[in-house]
């Protein structure tokens, strides 16, 4: 299971050290950051990520960095992701507790303490289904999700292509996928779904994602470049941590 997060505080350094923290946990990935109250409320409604790292004691007070962040996201969101407040003392630990955050930790964060958090936090977390039932004719499908390698929508059905070649015919709309799907799936046309995990180059000159170890190419509209920069950060943040662990184990041996 994958998890999304956000980092929400005023410090580009704190921002950078807390993603490097976080990178050594290789089921979460970053969907991006912000150092002031608008353009968090804007992430957050954007992405909707299943936690949000909050500095609430900030050093630039005109970035409206505060609790009140929660009452406001509150106000839009049905669902409100998991809250860790990372602020540098704990002098304000009681008024964010009466705020129901998940959790409190102090800066300078360290690795235990976050892994503690983190595994509270997955205890705590509803997963998504790694297994859906798609109804086709007739006939009941039971499909593991980290099979799906995309979706295309074809009027009020969606057509599920497989790794190993099948197509599965489901007869709901794209935006019910796209609602339903892990977090690792991207919508990036309004026909197409695709899977991160099985993207092996997009060519941004001609709008284009290309599968892994085939031959298939599937458009992506500009009206979805904001998730294709996503899906190029993604991925480039997976195989930035997929170096760094090869070298950790070179210098080990």
């Amino acid at each position: 299971m994958k998890y999304s997060y956000i980092i929400i505080d005023d410090d580009a350094a704190s921002i950078s050290k807390t993603a490097k923290m976080f990178a050594g946990f290789s089921n979460y990935f970053l969907l991006g950051s912000a150092d002031n109250a608008e353009d968090a409320v804007n992430l957050a409604l954007e992405h909707k990520p299943k936690m949000i790292v909050l500095e609430i004691d900030p050093d630039k007070k005109d970035s409206g960095l505060s609790l009140g962040l929660i009452n406001e996201l509150y106000r839009f969101m049905k669902v409100v992701p998991k809250i860790v407040v990372l602020t540098k003392g704990k002098e304000l630990a009681y008024q964010a507790i009466k705020h129901e955050i998940f959790d409190y930790l102090v800066k300078p964060l360290n690795v235990h303490e976050l892994r503690k958090t983190l595994i509270k936090f997955e205890r705590n977390t509803e997963a998504l289904p790694t297994t859906i039932c798609i109804k086709s004719y007739g006939d009941y499908r039971f499909i593991d999700t980290e099979d799906i390698v995309y979706a295309k929508a074809d009027n009020n059905s969606t057509d599920i292509f497989m790794n190993n070649g099948d197509m599965v015919t489901a007869f709901k709309t794209m935006k019910h996928f796209e609602n339903t799907l892990p977090e690792e799936f991207i919508r990036i046309h309004n026909s197409y779904i695709i899977n991160m995990n099985y993207v092996g180059r997009i060519h941004l000159g001609n709008n284009t994602c290309y599968i892994k170890n085939s031959k298939i190419q599937i458009p992506f509209s500009k009206s979805y470049k904001k998730n294709i920069d996503l899906l190029i950060n993604l991925i480039g943040a997976n195989e930035d941590r997929d170096i760094r662990n090869i070298l950790d184990l070179d210098n080990m041996n």
